[in-house]
């Protein structure tokens, strides 16, 4: 599956501790970050993970472009919702992408919790029906 991370600044040491905790299952699938996110997860972790730009130099829209294109079957994006960001109609396009893809989203650990132990039960198998490799 692919996978998408992206963690706003006051959440991206916990991304960081997050992939660390769930190393195990993440490291059987393709990773990308935005540039600032996914540095420090690989730095931390040792994941392979394939770096755009930073979100505010436009690897949110990189990334959106592949949600667009269907090409992501998983984000954790972990926002924070206290401190308003001049990225915000990207962040809202790109949930309203998830949303038209069918792509399972978590906003917050509690939800990327319950998403991690689903793709490692192999809940989100339908992905790869959806979306075979070809």
């Amino acid at each position: 599956m692919n996978i998408a991370l992206i963690a706003h600044d006051a959440k991206k040491e916990l991304m960081v501790q997050f992939c660390i905790a769930y190393c195990g299952v993440l490291s059987r699938h393709d990773l990308c970050a935005t540039g600032t996110t996914g540095k420090l997860v690989s730095e931390a972790t040792g994941l392979q993970i394939q770096k755009f730009l930073s979100g505010s130099q436009g690897g949110d829209q990189q990334i959106s472009a592949r949600i667009a294109c269907n090409e992501v079957d998983l984000l954790l994006f972990f926002r924070d919702p206290l401190t308003a960001k001049p990225s915000e109609p990207n962040d809202m396009n790109m949930l309203r992408l998830c949303d038209m893809h069918n792509i399972p989203v978590a906003t917050n650990i509690a939800t990327a919790e319950v998403l991690i132990h689903g793709l490692e039960r192999g809940d989100l198998d339908w992905r790869n029906i959806l979306n075979p490799k070809g």
